[in-house]
């Protein structure tokens, strides 16, 4: 029985051992070789290239053969994922200003409506205040006389002198008195009675002609005051609406949110749990058992599947003890001897001399080792970005003006495919683009100047042989980074403008003509233009053409498209891109341009100065038209324009991306 056991524990020792083995094999791969394997079978499985496979079913074995190398073991993931549900932890999440459908969440107050309420509370305000009489300051009357240039006291007759009033004929006197009414002393009574009388009527005029000056101001300030506390009152009541208005909204949709996130996040553990059970009962593995005399037994493992196998161990003298292996799920095994174990030894033990001369390899064989060379796929990398900045400081200066600095961030990126054949074209490209301005004086504010984002995706097929023209299919989108304002920001809280507020996505569909790299033309007739707000609370999206109650819209129509670009000199380059899009709905009324040029000149390898003009027009976008009076009198599209000048610094990338394999 003893040496049952001991075959027993050897069993268990090639167990034990085996995986060590294997593992620190694996460990002591060399990861070049395993990167340059992986990238063998990623060329002939994965890319479209002009090698076929044979076999979909092998296909998919090698391509999960590459999954399992590049990422965790699916123990591990499934283990992982199941610690994960039971944790219930949380795996997507959202922002309540993220809510697509925030116009229909049940208590979301839409922008229209606040925009209703603050024309009803301005209307009945102006009622309110419609002939309400204010206090006057108090302070004012002292002033008033020589404000107001009053005739003072005794100097009325400068009013009948300027013809302001006439004088009755009976108040009349001639300015030399005659010698009869001196002689008189009647008439000399009269003559005296009389000019008292005037004197009395001279100066009630000037006491009336003093109050209706005084009466016409008093009407004036208390105009002005009204109007005053009209449009603070105004204001308040606005500002009070907005602020609850936009406290509602974020509460509303902070619960709304919370909801959706839950049962989203519920829904993913739910799909998890089920999916990582079934990839547990479906994944199986195998162990292989060999013994001394090179006999092996396959033992199938998978999770709700049991299989018996009978193994046979042996030893040096071919003595066998049969082991019944049982399998009882993916991960777990037991072995049991067979009862009524006798070993029988016919002959003793014999040992047999082996020449280990016939193990010895033909090393030569080594010394022919391949040789690696680079070769150049289709993709073409690159992109610049530029770093500018203007100071200007002013401190007891005579001429005026105030300090400021302003500064300019522009990262191009792109990334370009083409076939070696030139029949198949993709070209991608980013751009980001941001400015600020530090304005002195006063206000003290920090105004952006230039914010851009945008990214195109243009897809093409060569429909001629010299390859110049293309059936082409793009994507384009662009908007901006950050809040826009209407300066200065102290007196306009409210942004005019933000991130997807709003963004413009084009799809076209078209030809295209690009004889070289320095010119194209894209014509799409098929083509959909789509403007689209966020937040219609926060932003104004009647400001884009949207309609009040909808937070986007879209509209078909034919694009073009013109890229251009002209090197001058070595240091001198221009481009240009010009896009124009016209509207089906109303072809001779709403044309859309977008006209950028751009001067590049290089001053050394780092530094570069940069002209930009930008020009846009969209029939969708309306400004505000005042009369010479200043009041409003509607609004209209006009032509936008942009132009900076920019020195800072550069740097240019262009690389063509390469690989290597071996040559056979």
């Amino acid at each position: 029985m003893s040496f049952v056991r001991k075959r027993i524990i050897l069993l268990f020792t090639i167990l034990i051992i085996l995986p060590t083995v294997l593992w620190s094999q694996t460990e002591n791969e060399d990861p070049k070789s395993l990167e340059m394997g992986l990238r063998i079978l990623k060329r002939y499985f994965y890319e479209q290239n002009k090698w076929y496979i044979t076999k979909p079913t092998v296909a998919n074995n090698v391509k999960g053969l590459v999954d399992f190398i590049e990422n965790e073991p699916i123990d591990s993931v499934i283990g992982n994922l199941n610690k994960s549900v039971a944790e219930k932890q949380t795996y997507v999440f959202r922002l309540p200003e993220n809510v697509d459908d925030s116009l229909s969440v049940p208590g979301f107050i839409a922008y229209s409506r606040v925009s209703e309420r603050i024309d009803e509370i301005t209307s009945q305000l102006k009622k309110e205040y419609s002939g309400k009489r204010n206090e006057i300051p108090a302070n004012i009357t002292p002033e008033m006389e020589a404000r107001l240039n009053l005739v003072p006291k005794g100097k009325g007759m400068s009013l009948f002198a300027n013809g302001i009033f006439q004088l009755p004929a009976e108040y009349l006197i001639p300015e030399v008195v005659p010698d009869s009414v001196l002689n008189s002393a009647e008439a000399t009574r009269q003559y005296i009675l009389t000019d008292s009388l005037r004197q009395v009527y001279i100066e009630q005029k000037r006491i009336d002609y003093n109050d209706s000056i005084v009466a016409a101001y008093f009407k004036t300030l208390n105009e002005q005051y009204s109007q005053e506390a009209l449009q603070k009152e105004t204001d308040y009541q606005i500002r009070r609406i907005t602020d609850s208005v936009k406290v509602n909204n974020y509460n509303v949709l902070r619960e709304y949110n919370e909801l959706v996130v839950k049962s989203v996040n519920d829904s993913i553990a739910t799909v998890l749990e089920t999916l990582t059970q079934y990839a547990n009962f479906i994944d199986s593995t195998s162990v292989s058992m060999t013994n001394i005399s090179g006999e092996t037994s396959i033992i199938p493992l998978k999770s709700g599947s049991e299989h018996f196998t009978r193994f046979w161990l042996k030893n040096i003298q071919n003595d066998s003890l049969s082991v019944l292996v049982k399998s009882w799920d993916k991960r777990s095994i037991s072995m049991m001897l067979d009862d009524g174990v006798t070993i029988t030894r016919y002959k003793p033990k014999e040992n047999k001399e082996f020449d280990f001369k016939t193990l010895e390899k033909n090393i030569t064989a080594l010394n022919k080792v391949g040789k690696a060379y680079e070769v150049e796929t289709p993709w073409v990398l690159g992109g610049d970005g530029h770093i500018g900045f203007s100071q200007t400081y002013l401190s007891n200066w005579e001429k005026g003006g105030q300090s400021a600095i302003a500064s300019l961030i522009a990262l191009k990126g792109f990334a370009n495919y083409k076939r070696a054949d030139g029949q198949i074209k993709w070209d991608n490209s980013g751009e980001i683009r941001n400015g600020w301005v530090y304005q002195g004086g006063e206000e003290k504010e920090v105004q952006k100047n230039d914010d851009k984002f945008e990214i195109t995706s243009r897809f093409g097929v060569s429909i001629h042989q010299d390859k110049k023209w293309f059936y082409s299919a793009e994507f384009n989108f662009n908007t901006q980074l950050f809040n826009g304002y209407k300066y200065p920001k102290e007196k306009y809280p409210d942004p005019v403008s933000g991130f997807l507020a709003p963004s413009r996505t084009f799809f076209k569909l078209g030809l295209e003509y690009k004889p070289t790299k320095e010119f194209s033309l894209m014509v799409s007739p098929l083509t959909v233009k789509n403007v689209y707000v966020r937040d219609t609370v926060k932003y104004d999206q009647t400001r884009f053409g949207i309609e009040p109650n909808r937070k986007s819209f879209w509209e078909p129509g034919l694009n073009t498209d013109i890229y251009y670009k002209r090197a001058f000199t070595e240091n001198i380059v221009y481009d240009t891109k010009f896009k124009m899009f016209i509207n089906y709905k109303h072809i001779f009324n709403k044309q859309d341009i977008n006209w950028e040029n751009n001067i590049n000149f290089k001053l050394n390898e780092f530094i570069t100065f940069r002209f930009l003009l930008h020009l846009i027009y969209d029939d969708n976008v309306k400004f505000a038209v005042y009369d010479e009076n200043g009041n409003k009198t509607g609004e209209k599209a006009k032509l936008q324009v942009k132009e900076y000048f920019s020195i800072g610094l550069s740097y240019k990338i262009n690389y063509k991306v390469m690989h290597s394999k071996r040559v056979r």
